[in-house]
């Protein structure tokens, strides 16, 4: 199995952390083999982690930093309606 050094994009690293899974429990690789994979799963795993965790940061962000669009129309009808 040939490992890559670059950090895939999220979907690309889930799908090959999904493949590393069904091999581990197929008991396919030898123990040696097993080590390795499992080593690139745990990088997989934190390159989805961070991947998650920048998306997440993103969102708050955008969040704080601009109301919802319906937000400003409610209050503009419920103060003409005062």
């Amino acid at each position: 199995m040939e490992i890559p050094k670059e950090a895939p994009a999220f979907e690309d690293a889930l799908e090959e952390l999904e493949t590393i899974v069904e091999r581990m429990e197929d008991g396919e690789p030898s123990l040696e083999e097993s080590l390795k994979i499992f080593e690139r799963g745990m990088d997989l795993t934190r390159t989805c982690q961070k991947a998650l965790d920048d998306a997440e940061q993103r969102i708050r962000t955008l969040a704080e930093s601009e109301p919802p669009p319906d937000a400003t129309d409610a209050d503009e009808t419920s103060a003409s309606n005062d």
